[in-house]
């Protein structure tokens, strides 16, 4: 494949700090989303970032996404969310269970079937 050199300017932006009129396009040209689109620029060893292509007539910009990546709990979250004192859970075991009052089966009389 020839190297095609291009006289385009080379640009690196936030979306944020784009101009009104060309991050309209930048949404016109990515309608469903960034997602599908979006690469990994590596800066060194745990720096990077995600950015999307976009080109004008004169300038190729690599335009970078804000993305909230998930990381892992911190060990106070991890606690809040597993947490195995339940509020109330020594009450509700001590609770008969509901079902126990109510009879297994249904008896039904047939006496009242007859006098139609």
């Amino acid at each position: 494949m020839p190297n095609i050199k291009s006289n385009k300017k080379r640009v690196v932006v936030k979306f944020q700090n784009l101009p009104e009129e060309l991050q309209d396009a930048v949404k016109r040209q990515y309608p469903m989303g960034f997602t599908d689109h979006m690469i990994r620029i590596d800066k060194g060893p745990g720096d990077f970032f995600y950015a999307v292509m976009f080109e004008t007539e004169d300038t190729s910009y690599l335009v970078k996404i804000d993305v909230n990546v998930d990381g892992q709990l911190d060990d106070d979250d991890d606690k809040d969310y597993y947490n195995d004192d339940l509020k109330g859970a020594d009450e509700l075991a001590d609770e008969p269970d509901e079902t126990e009052d109510t009879p297994s089966r249904i008896e039904v009389d047939d006496d009242d079937e007859d006098e139609d």
